[in-house]
C-alpha cells in the first residue's frame, strides 16, 4: 500500500461514493419526474407522491448513516488526540482547538504533534494548513 501523505490521504468508499450516492440522486430525480408525469396525466398522483416520499426517506436514511458514523468517528478522534496530547505533555489539548484542527492533527507524528497543536490554536490554522505543515505523516488507515 502506498504511504499516506497530504496528496493521497482522502479516502473514498466506492460502494458509497460511486454507487450509492449517485443511485440515491437518480432515485430522487426519477421519482420527481414520475410525479410530474402523474400530475400532467392526472393518473395515480397519490402513488407518485408515495413513491417520492418513500425515496426521500430512503435517501435521507442512506446519508444519515454516513453522517452518524462520521460524527462517532470525530468523537473518537477527539478522545484519541486528547489522550495523545495528555500522554506527551501531561496536559489535555487546548479547549480552543477546533474539531477540524484535531482531525488534521491526527496525521502529525508524535515529534511534531505538540508544537503543531499549539501553533494551530495560536495562529488559527485551518485543517489544510495543518496538514501541509506536517513533516512526518502518521497514516490513519482506519477512518470511515
Amino acid at each position: 500500500m502506498k504511504q499516506q501523505s497530504f496528496d493521497n490521504y482522502v479516502r473514498y468508499h466506492p460502494l458509497f461514493h460511486f454507487f450509492g450516492a449517485p443511485l440515491a440522486l437518480i432515485t430522487i430525480i426519477g421519482s420527481i419526474v414520475n410525479l410530474c408525469f402523474a400530475i400532467k396525466n392526472s393518473d395515480h398522483v397519490w402513488l407518485a407522491i408515495f413513491i417520492l416520499v418513500t425515496s426521500l426517506l430512503l435517501v435521507i436514511s442512506f446519508f444519515l448513516t454516513r453522517f452518524y458514523s462520521n460524527k462517532v468517528q470525530d468523537r473518537v478522534i477527539r478522545m484519541e488526540e486528547n489522550f495523545r496530547h495528555f500522554t506527551l505533555t501531561g496536559k489535555p489539548l487546548n479547549p480552543n482547538t477546533t474539531m477540524g484542527q484535531i482531525i488534521a492533527l491526527r496525521f502529525a507524528s508524535d515529534e511534531e504533534f505538540v508544537e503543531l497543536s499549539e501553533r494551530a490554536v495560536n495562529e488559527g490554522m485551518s485543517s489544510k494548513e495543518i496538514k501541509q505543515n506536517i513533516k512526518n505523516w502518521r497514516a490513519d488507515e482506519y477512518r470511515v
